[in-house]
């Protein structure tokens, strides 16, 4: 498949390379450059990248527990600037 440059550096995707790696407008993809190759990837980021970066706690929290773990880390962070 072949595809142009326009004057401002920009390349179209062909539609059948675009379905294939499940990109929608918006979507980010990486590029990777190898000699005089230049390799074409979908970029993870944003909220689907970091989905379940963090593990789940291991004892589940209520509300007021995690409200008064927030207070003290942001009493303790207001001190430390001199608040």
């Amino acid at each position: 498949m072949i595809s142009s440059v326009s004057p401002k550096g920009q390349i179209t995707i062909p539609a059948e390379i675009r379905e294939r790696l499940g990109l929608k407008p918006k979507d980010k993809v990486a590029f990777t450059v190898s000699g005089d190759e230049v390799r074409i990837r979908t970029a993870s980021g944003g909220l689907k990248a970091s989905f379940m970066a963090v593990p789940a706690l291991k004892k589940p929290r209520s509300l007021k527990e995690l409200t008064d773990i927030a207070r003290k880390e942001h009493a303790a962070e207001a001190a430390s600037e001199g608040l």
